[in-house]
């Protein structure tokens, strides 16, 4: 199985940010790049998932509240977490497809992709338009 997995965005729909409702990823992140990889992985019926900095691998149907974890912020207890989350939840998955914009590909989620132990399975892109 391949999944498809982007970063998240600290652009969210802030009418959420008072509530404890739990919403869907697409609900939540608004950042335009973040809504076209969710966009173009729904048209193409294929698997996806979003990494949060604070809930790890979080897939299409799974509910969470509104949040705000900086990436700058991640301590190394939490980066072990989120590694091993990231790792235990996509075991299952033959081919990691990251998608990313290079120039703001942070430091943490480089380093999930060359600490994982997932590794080999994991392809950065850098186009939307090689989701299929």
């Amino acid at each position: 199985m391949r999944i498809y997995i982007t970063h998240c965005s600290a652009k969210k729909d802030d009418s959420l940010k008072q509530s404890a409702r739990g919403v869907t990823p697409d609900a939540l992140y608004t950042a335009r790049p973040t809504q076209r990889f969710m966009l173009a992985c729904k048209e193409a019926g294929v698997h996806w998932a979003i990494f949060s900095d604070l809930y790890g691998i979080w897939l299409p149907d799974e509910k969470h509240q509104w949040y705000e974890k900086n990436p700058d912020t991640v301590t190394e207890r939490e980066f072990k977490a989120l590694l091993g989350h990231f790792d235990e939840r996509l075991q299952g998955c033959d081919e990691i497809w990251f998608y990313c914009n290079p120039g703001r590909f942070h430091r943490l989620y480089r380093r999930v992709v060359a600490e994982s132990g997932l590794r080999g399975r994991i392809t950065v892109f850098t186009h939307i338009r090689d989701i299929a």
